[in-house]
């Protein structure tokens, strides 16, 4: 018999055409993928890369949305219980611009532009101890033996 899993719900915010390279942001929303909500609010707000203040505003927005969505909705949303699900940084357009070289010739260069989502999820409680044993208790999986290969 299979159990219904439940859904767990997602909020989330973007900050898009950000005045940064995708790579910079990145620096900082791998610091808070995964963390609770407070701790990684506390990571982005100590943090000195000049991104962080927008990541820390993106990352209230949508803390603010689980918010607003749920008493909008009628959901039991915990906001203390909510945790960062992803972070990321995609790469927006980009700027093409043009510097002066020597002897009158013009080099390109390109303004990189991000764009940043974060989304938050509640923490699910865990499962019955009995699911908890069963899968620390699991055997590994046997392996492959490579086709053509003797075994010694």
């Amino acid at each position: 018999m299979a159990k219904a899993a439940a859904k767990v719900r997602e909020f989330r915010a973007e900050a898009k055409f950000q005045r940064t390279s995708p790579q910079k942001a990145k620096l900082v929303l791998d610091l808070i993928k995964g963390l609770r909500v407070e701790q990684a609010l506390n990571t982005v707000h100590f943090s000195t890369k000049r991104i962080a203040p927008v990541v820390e505003k993106v990352l209230r927005s949508a803390i603010q949305n689980a918010s607003y969505v749920s008493d909008e909705q009628g959901l039991d949303v915990d906001v203390d219980n909510l945790y960062v699900h992803t972070a990321v940084a995609n790469e927006g357009p980009r700027m093409k611009r043009i510097r002066p070289a020597p002897m009158g010739r013009a080099f390109r260069y390109q303004r990189r532009l991000a764009h940043i989502i974060v989304t938050v999820a509640e923490k699910s409680a865990p499962e019955a101890a009995g699911d908890l044993d069963a899968a620390v208790t699991k055997t590994p999986a046997k392996k492959k033996r490579l086709a053509g290969k003797p075994s010694k």
